[in-house]
């Protein structure tokens, strides 16, 4: 690297030193709480409330996972995340000659109510908040999760969680789709207008920066994309004739922390205020529903598998960078995880990692302790004008739908992606353990491992399940998903009664496959 020039992993050049000189003509004496909420979206930010401490956690069958939620609740985590397996993220039954090989693997298998069921098992829904990581089949497992909930004798106006719902990512970045752009849009606003009248604490989507920066993209790249996913939401929404001031307040983001501290504080610091401007522009005028609210995960691609251990130095990066940008909801990752699923020592130091930053560390007590630092503004500038540059270039395409139907993002990012590799490949990039600082032979961590049979066990309660259910009723209902989808009326109601009637989720997505197609 020559040491005249340094850059931030988005390329913008960074300065010897900072002056006043450098700060942005626009900066103002703006508070913390105060449009357009650069400083944060609330006044006292963690002097009032910490962020919520995730773990994402799931995998194997259901009662598995229901043990490790237990241990996680035990140990001071104060919301749940759950990783669901590819069959489940695809719309397939664990039964589905397609799930070979993949049933409990990334995630849980939940193939029905019953499975749900058991993965919350002797824990009360209102008392928790609840994340799930899931698209193509979120309004599904939004209709277990509504189901169970039912069944506790809830009270829905206080179930709160989110579901990721974020299908445009998927698209873009990820792949976990089943439907073409068009009908999955359509999926989502039902969404939004269900909960709107039905679950008003629930977060309806979670617009994804994570699943764009893994694929390879750089800092300003992820705000952008995920800010114009976000329009298009926003507008279908409108288009619907839904009030941006209500559902406004129910969306949320879900952001990348990598290991360049500074531009990733700086890149929330720049999200934060351009969504704000983007609500503002497309009609929004209450205060909640101009706040970008975010959950942030530390960077999965991040991970090494050459010398995990220094994963927990990295992870404690990347949560300082999130902490310091003013998340509202943090998972950190376990180091063992470029291996495999983290086990539960390493899911233990993770969540420690969390706990150390806030009652050890002195950054919570005072809101934006970066604020006015003449390196942040500038970089906060920089980044939002880099970020704004892309999204106007996207929206003369049309929009998100149409830049990713084009190929606009997929192509962003895989250049992005081939850039950034060829800088670690030229040692321009140093990962310490990777291309220095290396060690000859690597200790060796014990993996987590799941077991194929975990197929076999789904495939029998499937049958059993199937055997014992009123399939008389099970039949109804799925006629009835597949009426409300042709004739254009709300899905989540005929949904939640399929899934109460035991219908399984490889049932109902493939019910819609027939009306809606796949999209290849």
């Amino acid at each position: 690297m020559n040491q005249n020039n340094r850059f931030t992993d988005s390329g913008i050049e960074i300065n010897k030193v900072y002056t006043k000189e450098d700060l942005p003509s626009s900066l103002t004496k703006e508070m913390p709480g105060d449009f357009p909420f650069t400083r944060g979206v609330q006044a006292d930010m963690y002097r009032g409330k910490l962020w919520t401490m995730r773990q994402y956690a799931g995998f194997s069958t259901a009662e598995e996972s229901n043990k490790r939620y237990h241990y996680l609740l035990s140990q001071g985590v104060m919301g749940l995340s759950v990783a669901f397996d590819l069959p489940t993220q695809i719309g397939y039954d664990s039964s589905h000659e397609l799930a070979e090989g993949e049933v409990g693997k990334v995630g849980v298998a939940i193939d029905s109510l019953e499975d749900m069921e058991q993965l919350f098992d002797g824990i009360t829904l209102e008392n928790v908040s609840t994340s799930m990581t899931i698209n193509a089949t979120g309004f599904i497992l939004l209709a277990f999760y509504v189901a169970l909930a039912k069944k506790q004798g809830a009270d829905l106006k206080k179930i709160s969680g989110t579901i990721q719902n974020d299908i445009l990512k998927e698209y873009a970045a990820r792949g976990t789709y089943i439907y073409p752009p068009k009908p999955s849009m359509r999926i989502i606003t039902d969404i939004f207008e269900w909960c709107s009248k039905e679950l008003p604490k629930w977060n309806t989507i979670s617009i994804s920066g994570y699943h764009i920066r893994e694929a390879g993209s750089t800092a300003v790249q992820e705000i952008a994309f995920t800010l114009s996913n976000g329009k298009a939401y926003v507008k279908a929404a409108l288009e619907k004739g839904l009030d941006i001031n209500v559902f406004g307040k129910r969306l949320s983001f879900f952001f990348n922390a990598h290991n360049n501290l500074f531009e990733e504080v700086a890149k929330f610091r720049a999200a934060r205020k351009m969504w704000a401007t983007i609500m503002k522009d497309l009609g929004a005028t209450d205060e909640k529903a101009l706040m970008l609210r975010f959950h942030t995960q530390t960077g999965g691609a991040t991970l090494t598998a050459q010398q995990p251990h220094n994963n927990i130095c990295r992870v404690t990066i990347q949560t300082l960078a999130a902490v310091l940008g003013g998340t509202q909801s943090l998972h950190t990752n376990g180091f063992d995880e470029a291996l495999s699923l983290p086990t539960e020592n390493a899911a233990r130091i993770a969540l420690r990692t969390q706990q150390i930053v806030a009652f050890e560390s002195g950054v919570t007590d005072t809101v934006d302790p970066l604020a006015g630092s003449y390196f942040i503004e500038s970089l906060t500038n920089e980044v939002e004008q880099k970020a704004w540059q892309l999204i106007q270039k996207i929206d003369a395409m049309g929009g998100s739908v149409s830049a990713i139907e084009e190929g606009f993002m997929q192509n962003e990012i895989a250049k992005s992606s081939y850039d950034y590799q060829c800088n670690i490949e030229s040692n321009q990039k140093i990962i310490v353990g990777v291309n220095k600082f290396t060690i000859d032979k690597e200790e060796a961590i014990p993996a987590f491992k799941i077991d194929d049979s975990i197929r076999q066990v789904q495939s029998n309660k499937l049958q059993n399940l199937k055997d014992k259910r009123n399939n008389q009723k099970a039949t109804n209902s799925l006629k009835a998903i597949e009426a409300a989808a042709i004739n254009n009326t709300n899905l989540m109601p005929v949904v939640i009664e399929a899934v109460e009637n035991y219908c399984t989720l490889g049932e109902i997505a493939d019910c819609l496959r027939k009306v809606f197609g796949e999209y290849k």
